[in-house]
């Protein structure tokens, strides 16, 4: 007996059946035909041979209601169903008249008729297919992709396929059944609700395995890339993080791109994925909050936070295990899924505390080295994982193992620096958006001006700046006499002298000590002269300098001269005008009584705080005093003293320029110890003469004219500057210590008696 084979064609449900005008059937179902229906028994196949095929089989004598073209040898056709049951679509052999042959559950009788497919617009490009074996044994299989959709093209093509289809084949010897998931046609978007289409050797097979499947498909290609992101643009301004643009772009490029294509085109760049990353930069800066919104932004599963004290057990064995169990969600999804896994993405917080270098504490215990070794393992080991992110975060990035460092590991080290001021403008804006929204942001409020005021202010302290500025406003609304008074809320607007009052409360840890410097400078700066000016020039020369030129990013600038002779005065000055944002003292009276060690520990961390600011002014005030030099002996200590050698010659990161300045009173004691000579620049700190004294004076306007010459008479030819002004001002008390204010108020002026004798009393 002949056989002839016939296209079934089920609907998506999985049934066989004729296409007919019902809902839930597509334009395109609409457009087919089909002849009067035929009623066939369904029989069982007596054989396994042609169960295979995606074929329904019945005699030669009813071939001819089937056939779409006459003259047909094979007797190829296209079968509908038009009744409900639950025909499977497997194929059989050996059929007597009246019957179709089929694997199915039951014995029933089924109505067919002939299906004739649109003329055009019926082929199908892309056919998504889950591949799963028809019974797991338990070995899995890696199959290539490429090769296997060849396979199916050849076995398939001319065959009708609709979504929901199971379709069963052998391939080397192994039994598979694929599901139809989604079907793209000829000349469609894919925005058409299209769900069947006839296979061709042009069609491309998309293969997806499910969870425990057994199944790993490689070398795939085409189709969509990645649906990586949940949004279709990396902005993090949506996010509320801004001032960090180049960061995110360093941060796609490295981490994500690779990310982005399909896993057939890495496989075939040979590369695999970043698995980790870490943010290092100072506190407030937004670290923290910069993974957590990456975690939000990706389709992968969601992220796990661990704080790196957390980890941290009492029991033996028990800190290891707590870092495995972070990979093991990961390691079960790529046995499972192979390449197809989803991204695991691992946060650690502070992970500092943990991955300290190894061999630097000395607990007795190794547990901290056991955690780098285990964690190291799990990144990048025999058997590392290629779907997962560790993302770690730090301020103390020099604490962490160097192992953990290298490629393949946490290879992407973005700093997460201070915003410049246009990342300051983007924060400000994050941060009122809704004061402005809701229209409690008064118009007088200017952003801009806001930004260029808040220079090395980090995202929490902008953050604070507007929460104190917030406080201002509401003070206002609140009657302190009564409570319980009912507020007007449409009178609530924050204005711009709430920020200027909030920027007198809010300081930036990174910023200009500015008390400090002037406390230097009680009296503030007279005019001593054209050497003192001249000196004050130089110093302002370097500072412009340090600004603008690319070949300079560290000058430094030696001040000496006697004592009293205004050096650290002429210090602090330079370092106000120069309007840098970061600026900090350093003072043997900052560090009475510590041990050298953590007075080393506190230059070194002022040093990289300054290099963590684009300009930077750091005063070393009376060096001999900073590395405890006593003429007595002599003695001195080396450790501080290298320390600063080092240091004060040490050229900043890219992109960050340093001025360093110093005073001392002992130029041949630091020309002895190499001091003078580590610094650029050396000027000299004259005493005042009697030409400059006089100007000083003048400029006080403490003495009656006639008494002026009377005063430089009685005085030395030179005096420092620091002694000239306890003069004046011993002299302005008074006897009983009346009259300063009216002195210096210009009511009174300075008996040249009573100069004379303080004179004395000094002189003694």
């Amino acid at each position: 007996m002949s056989n002839s084979r016939y296209r079934p064609v089920p609907h998506s449900d999985g049934q066989l059946g004729r296409p007919v005008e019902r809902p839930g059937y597509s334009n395109q179902d609409k457009m087919s035909s089909s002849s009067q229906g035929t009623t066939m028994k369904v029989m069982n196949s007596p054989g396994t041979d042609c169960a295979l095929t995606n074929c329904a089989y019945v005699s030669p004598s009813d071939l001819p209601r089937f056939v779409l073209r006459q003259g047909l040898s094979s007797g190829l056709g296209l079968v509908g169903n038009s009744m409900q049951g639950d025909v499977l679509d497997k194929y059989q052999q050996r059929v007597k008249s009246s019957n179709l042959v089929q694997s199915a559950s039951m014995l029933f009788i089924a109505e067919m008729s002939r299906f004739v497919p649109p003329e055009r617009g019926f082929n199908l490009v892309l056919l998504t297919v889950e591949l799963e074996f028809v019974k797991f044994r338990g070995k899995p299989e890696q199959l290539d992709a490429q090769i296997l959709a060849k396979e199916l093209q050849k076995r398939f093509a001319g065959q009708v396929l609709t979504v929901g289809q199971k379709v069963t084949f052998e391939y080397v010897g192994t039994n598979y059944t694929f599901c139809v998931n989604q079907t793209l046609l000829e000349g469609n978007s894919g925005n058409d609700d299209s769900t069947r289409g006839i296979l061709t050797s042009e069609t491309h097979f998309m293969f997806e395995t499910p969870g425990n499947s057994g199944i790993k498909m490689l070398n795939q290609s085409g189709g969509s890339s990645t649906n990586l992101f949940k949004s279709k643009d990396f902005n993090f301004q949506k996010l509320g993080i801004g001032g960090l643009d180049n960061e995110f772009q360093d941060i796609f490029r490295r981490a994500f791109a690779s990310r982005v294509f399909p896993p057939h085109v890495i496989s075939k760049l040979g590369i695999p994925h970043v698995k980790g990353m870490l943010l290092w930069g100072p506190p407030g800066t937004g670290k923290t909050l910069i993974a957590r919104q990456i975690g939000k932004m990706l389709n992968g599963r969601e992220p796990k936070i661990v704080n790196g004290p957390e980890i941290l057990s009492k029991f033996v064995g028990e800190t290891e295990k707590n870092v495995r169990d972070l990979f093991a969600d990961a390691e079960k999804d790529q046995r499972e899924h192979g390449d197809g896994s989803e991204l695991h993405i691992i946060i650690f917080d502070e992970i500092d505390a943990i991955c300290k270098a190894r061999g630097s504490t000395r607990d007795g215990t190794g547990v901290h080295d056991s955690i780098v070794n285990q964690l190291l393992t799990k990144i990048d080991g025999v058997e590392s994982l290629n779907n997962i992110l560790l993302i770690g975060m730090t301020n103390r990035k020099d604490m962490l193992d160097e192992a953990l460092l290298r490629p393949g590991r946490l290879e992407v080290q973005i700093e997460i620096g201070l915003p410049d001021e246009k990342g300051r403008v983007q924060i400000l804006n994050i941060h009122s958006n809704k004061m402005k929204q809701n229209s409690f942001l008064s118009e007088n409020v200017n952003l801009e001006e806001l930004a260029a005021r808040t220079k090395n202010f980090s995202g929490a302290e902008l953050e604070g700046l507007v929460k104190s500025a917030v406080s201002f406003a509401l003070n206002r609304q609140v009657n302190f006499d009564d409570l319980n008074q009912s507020l007007d809320e449409d009178n609530i607007k924050v204005t711009m002298d709430d920020f200027l009052h909030a920027l007198q409360e809010v300081k930036p840890a990174f910023g200009a000590a500015i008390s400090s410097l002037e406390m230097c400078r009680l009296n503030g700066m007279l005019d001593c002269g054209p050497r003192h000016k001249r000196i004050q020039e130089t110093g302002m020369a370097l500072t412009e300098q340090v600004k603008t030129s690319e070949r300079t990013p560290l000058l430094s600038c030696l001040i000496e001269g006697p004592s009293g002779s205004g050096k650290t005065a002429l210090a602090a000055t330079i370092a106000i005008d120069s309007d840098f944002p970061f600026i900090k003292i350093v003072s043997a009276e900052s560090m009475v009584g510590l041990t050298e060690s953590t007075k080393c520990g506190i230059i070194g961390k002022i040093f990289e705080d300054a290099y963590k600011s684009p300009l930077s002014i750091i005063i070393l005030d009376d060096i001999e005093r900073i590395i405890e030099f006593v003429n007595i002996g002599p003695r001195f200590s080396n450790l501080i003293l290298q320390t600063l050698l080092v240091l004060i010659k040490r050229v900043p990161p890219k992109g960050r320029k340093l001025l360093v300045i110093g005073t001392t009173s002992m130029r041949s004691v630091m020309e002895s110890m190499d001091v003078v000579s580590a610094f650029n620049v050396a000027v000299h700190v004259p005493m005042l003469n009697h030409e400059d004294i006089k100007k000083v004076l003048a400029g006080l306007n403490v003495f009656a004219p006639r008494d002026v010459d009377s005063a430089l008479a009685v005085l030395d030819e030179e005096m420092p500057i620091k002694k000239l002004l306890t003069l004046v001002e011993m002299s302005a008390q008074g006897k009983s210590g009346e009259g300063a204010e009216a002195v210096y108020a210009g009511k009174e002026k300075i008996d040249i008696s009573r100069f004379v004798d303080c004179y004395n009393d000094l002189a003694s």
